[in-house]
């Protein structure tokens, strides 16, 4: 039986959820059956309603039909009930808005005010840009010119990346929306600290007493933070020539996950200790002091044509709305090293890229090799110890230890121990747009980025693009469908290391041992 304390201590205050750019892919995609599933499992009571805004005309009726063909294409649960459904489909509302008119913004708190008293909720709203983000500034300033933030309840802003194109336009647009809401009122969303491994991070470290100690420069050799994609740029190729693999991964994904591998353990389990504790770790990269030492640490590269089976792919320059000259980069990793006492002298790789062979996020945590001069290393070639954290689309950890092969006298091999958390019967694990939009309800803002996190960011990314800047022409080349440029496997080679297989294309010789569901 549901303990129904416990239940109504998950429901979310009761709030109107505003979201602009409702006919959007983001919001059909994610958010959308994002509410929905927060709603069947009962985090979503009665006393909420959701406007979609966006500036085409769409009725009522087509608005609820949008919300049931995404619901029924996108969400983890689907419709099987009709009288659930149309509860539920009830609390949504539509308004067309031009969102540079005030008019409009007048027309839609009069509809907000309609709704909050027919369900009940204390004038609380929470503000989702689905939109480009040069359009948050003016958004947000209308937003109060419209009265829509004169209600009694709170009021939060939830924004996507990209936060700005550089630390100085990130700056701006921070200023631009700092005149209107408060730092602890704007959620800057990294929908991967919404994902259920990169939030397990914390608790396989902090929780653990044979991990913890040995969490540093003592025992650590290597991280490796791999997120690659097998797809190309599909529609986005005008952002996309824009931004680059630095842009559009590196500053935000790469190091928000390699920050929740470095931190600190926070003093209390509170957001803002939390995120004081990442902060630290972007303050202690190592900045790249030339072009030179970007040149010897950071390796950028584009796709040519390629093959996947026996699928034909074309080259990036090859995309529709890419220059047909363009030096933007699809792929990038760089060793990226802490200056502080537990990290000193642990090399972080990170390389994310377009058009690779398996669509993987991964975490490697390599430790360092036993002694080859006592004991069992005299004999045998011990592999060094794994513990692999999978973010994505596979969710789990598994730990690579050595042992003797049974049936022979000494032989050793490589023994590798899995938790597959999407294998398990009746795992159904929350999309990441799930928790971030409960949690902005709550008002936990632990897992959205702080702006000083977003602008140190920013400041280390801004020295890697201004050195390619200066030499634009000077980017290599892989095979659309491969692993990347053979500079990317030098980076780790000359420190003696390699790139460990991912999602699971591990060697023939390692034995798994798997978790039976």
């Amino acid at each position: 039986m549901v303990d129904q304390q416990n239940l109504n201590a998950l429901k979310t205050p009761g709030a109107v959820f505003f979201i602009f750019g409702a006919t959007g892919d983001l919001a059909r995609r994610k958010l959308f059956p994002a509410i929905y599933s927060l709603y069947r499992e009962g985090k979503l009571a009665e006393d909420f309603a959701v406007i979609g805004v966006a500036r085409r005309p769409r009725s009522r009726e087509e608005f609820h039909d949008d919300l049931y063909n995404s619901i029924q294409e996108f969400c983890r649960y689907k419709v099987l009930d009709t009288a659930h459904w149309n509860r539920f489909a009830e609390h949504f509302e539509y308004k067309s808005l031009d969102i540079n008119n005030i008019d409009g913004y007048h027309e839609l708190r009069e509809q907000t005010e309609v709704l909050e008293k027919r369900y009940g909720i204390p004038g609380n709203r929470l503000f989702y840009l689905a939109l480009a983000p040069e359009l948050f500034g003016s958004v947000s300033v209308n937003l109060q010119k419209g009265g829509m933030l004169d209600s009694a309840g709170w009021h939060r802003l939830v924004i996507e990346k990209p936060f700005g194109y550089d630390l100085l336009s990130a700056q701006k647009l921070n200023e631009e929306l700092s005149h209107v809401f408060k730092e602890e009122e704007i959620y800057r969303i990294d929908h991967y600290l919404g994902k259920e491994m990169v939030q397990n991070i914390e608790v396989i470290r902090f929780g653990n007493a044979f991990f913890e100690p040995l969490w540093n420069n003592k025992h650590i050799a290597n991280v490796q933070i791999t997120l690659s994609e097998t797809v190309g740029v599909e529609e986005r190729g005008g952002y996309y020539d824009h931004a680059g693999a630095l842009r559009d991964m590196g500053q935000n994904h790469m190091l928000q996950m390699l920050t929740m591998i470095a931190m600190e353990p926070p003093s209390r389990l509170l957001p803002e200790d939390i995120r004081d504790e990442k902060v630290k770790v972007l303050r202690s990269l190592r900045p790249y002091a030339s072009a030179a030492e970007v040149e010897e640490n950071v390796v950028r590269a584009q796709y040519t044509q390629g093959e996947s089976g026996n699928q034909k792919l074309p080259a990036y320059r090859e995309e529709d709305k890419v220059d047909p000259n363009s030096n933007t980069e699809t792929y990038f990793s760089a060793k990226v090293l802490v200056d502080n006492f537990r990290w000193a002298g642990v090399p972080f790789y990170i390389r994310t890229g377009k058009r690779l062979p398996v669509k993987t996020t991964e975490v490697v945590v390599e430790f360092k090799n036993m002694p080859t001069n006592v004991y069992l290393g005299q004999k045998h070639t011990l592999e060094p110890n794994l513990l692999v954290i999978r973010v994505n689309p596979m969710e789990g950890i598994y730990i690579k230890i050595n042992a003797k092969k049974p049936g022979t006298e000494s032989q050793i091999e490589p023994l590798a121990m899995e938790f597959c958390q999407s294998c398990q019967v009746g795992i159904n694990s929350p999309e990441a747009y799930e928790r971030l939009i409960h949690d902005a309800a709550e008002g936990d803002s632990t897992y959205f980025t702080r702006w000083d996190e977003v602008a140190t960011a920013w400041s280390f990314i801004d020295r890697i693009a201004q050195a390619w800047k200066q030499n634009p022409g000077d980017i290599k080349h892989y095979p659309a469908g491969s692993w990347g440029p053979q500079e990317a496997h030098d980076l780790l080679a000359k420190d003696g290391f390699h790139w460990w297989p991912v999602n699971g294309q591990d060697e023939d010789n390692v034995i798994w041992i798997k978790n039976q569901g």
